[in-house]
């Protein structure tokens, strides 16, 4: 699993029939402390989340487990939207 922030949507008239109804989402993984890691990942909505939410990724197989998501060909699905982190460093 990884933590990201919700950047943006992706909207694709021609895709994967197993896909339709299905929103895809620009997602960018983040620190702890909320700072940007390097990439994008687009990700499959499977919670309802919104525009700069902190959400919980997974991706893989995991993905495909996802509520909605069974052999659908995705690779990574938002499957929380993160309230509130604590963190305690040793």
């Amino acid at each position: 699993m990884i933590i990201a922030r919700i950047l943006g949507t992706v909207v694709a008239s021609q895709k994967d029939e197993r896909l339709h109804g299905k929103k895809l989402l620009i997602v960018k993984p983040i620190n702890l402390d909320g700072t940007d890691q390097s990439g994008y990942v687009v990700a499959v909505d499977t919670v309802g989340a919104g525009f700069h939410e902190k959400v919980i990724v997974v991706a893989g197989s995991s993905a495909r487990l996802a509520e909605g998501n069974k052999d659908c060909p995705v690779d990574s699905a938002i499957i929380g939207v993160i309230d509130n982190i604590d963190f305690t460093a040793d």
